[in-house]
């Protein structure tokens, strides 16, 4: 039928680069994670590309690691740094790099704002329209990593890079995506030693304007910490989605630790609100070394609040303590693991050593948050003797303001 006089005529059919990741999304629901690499690859195939690699970050955030599969490329794992696939990963931009023959293209495998890792492959020329479907098929691939993640060890398998131990797969489980970014603020936390990490955790949701975030300490090491970090971050989730307040929260993880594990057992913890769009942050220490205010590159203080007792212990109600940041402030927050090494000559490293670090490293220009919290992590680490004996977790918030209401308009 023919449109009418004064009608559009709405063209519906479905290009090239549509068609592809059309059959992608057909079929994700039901694909088996093994077969994820083949279908990209046959896909990739169809528009001339070859030697496709899957390269995922190891736990220890120093290398990407080709994951085995069918129709891949599997080669040897890359360094994150100093690697093109590794200034893919960190910038979370396209590199492209002219070979002999035809450009090798590396694109970050982004799930929402967190790096899954980078996929990699070969073209004999790149056009504008190859970057932007194969941006996209990168965006959708990510997603369906993390989807079928929750289905297979397979995943896990190629990021494990050295044995891990039980109460370390305990708290890789718990955690949220480690590190996230939207236009009013970023996120981005690491834990250290990766494979052996026990009590140390952290938890974060950005519910409407409000950025809630837990970090937490629980003492001892082992399966012990691990079962009392297991049962806080629990009782941090619940009260938060219950909206109770932050000494509510803290009275409720309290119960729920001194419940569980006695009087003899405890878990410091730092409990923040950020609002997103004024930049007004509650905290509520207890126990834990006081955050780091990080203004133009630099410490500017301590965001300063009464400490309370650790949950567990059956402490009064805290205090909150209110802060006001700045477009571009940094907040750092850590745990004692970090300042109580002992390095050369037996004295802990401390918290000017720390101070200093994180000085040093604003002076070089910022990568963004999460490829800066990974460099200040192994900068730290190498200053306190290449080892850390104790869980020693870094958690990094850059606050932005602003809105994205704009984000959720179609042009």
């Amino acid at each position: 039928m023919k449109p009418a006089m004064g009608e559009e005529i709405v063209d519906r059919s479905e290009g090239f680069g549509e068609r592809l990741l059309g059959l992608l999304l057909d079929r994700a629901r039901l694909m088996p994670p093994q077969l994820i690499a083949p279908l990209v690859a046959e896909e990739v195939a169809r528009i001339g590309g070859r030697d496709v690699s899957m390269l995922l970050q190891d736990y220890a955030q120093e290398l990407l690691v080709p994951l085995p599969g069918r129709k891949l490329h599997v080669g040897q794992p890359e360094p994150i740094v100093g690697s093109p696939a590794g200034q893919a990963f960190l910038r979370a931009d396209v590199v492209e790099v002219p070979q002999a023959r035809g450009v090798r293209m590396y694109l970050p495998l982004l799930d929402g704002s967190d790096q899954v890792g980078v996929m990699a492959l070969t073209l004999d020329a790149v056009t504008d329209d190859d970057r932007r479907l194969l941006r996209r098929l990168a965006g959708l691939v990510a997603d369906m990593l993390v989807t079928k993640n929750s289905y297979t060890d397979q995943f896990f398998l190629t990021r494990r890079r050295e044995p891990m131990s039980v109460s370390a797969e305990i708290q890789w489980s718990l955690l949220p995506p480690l590190s996230m970014s939207v236009p009013q603020i970023e996120v981005a936390g690491i834990l250290e030693p990766a494979y052996r990490v026990a009590g140390d955790s952290f938890d974060y949701a950005l519910n409407d304007n409000i950025l809630h975030v837990a970090v937490i300490d629980a003492m001892g090491h082992g399966l012990d910490a691990a079962s009392m970090a297991t049962i806080a971050i629990g009782a941090y989730r619940h009260a938060r989605r219950v909206f109770i307040s932050l000494a509510e929260t803290y009275a409720f993880m309290d119960d729920a630790i001194s419940r569980q594990f006695g009087p003899e057992h405890f878990v410091t913890t730092q409990l923040m609100q950020v609002n997103i769009t004024t930049g007004e942050l509650e905290l509520v220490n207890a126990g834990h070394p006081a955050p780091l205010l990080i203004r133009d590159g630099r410490v500017a203080q301590q965001l300063e609040s009464a400490t309370t007792l650790p949950v567990g212990f059956g402490g009064e109600e805290p205090r909150i303590a209110e802060h006001l940041l700045q477009r571009g402030d940094r907040v750092l927050c850590y745990t004692d693991g970090i300042i109580e090494e002992h390095v050369a000559g037996g004295e802990p490293f401390g918290q000017e050593r720390l101070i200093r670090c994180v000085n040093r490293l604003g002076e070089e220009p910022p990568e963004g948050v999460r490829a800066d919290l990974r460099r200040l992590s192994h900068t730290l680490k190498r200053a306190r003797g290449g080892h850390t004996s104790d869980d020693a977790t870094l958690f990094l918030i850059e606050w932005h303001g602003g809105a994205a209401d704009h984000l959720a308009v179609v042009d």
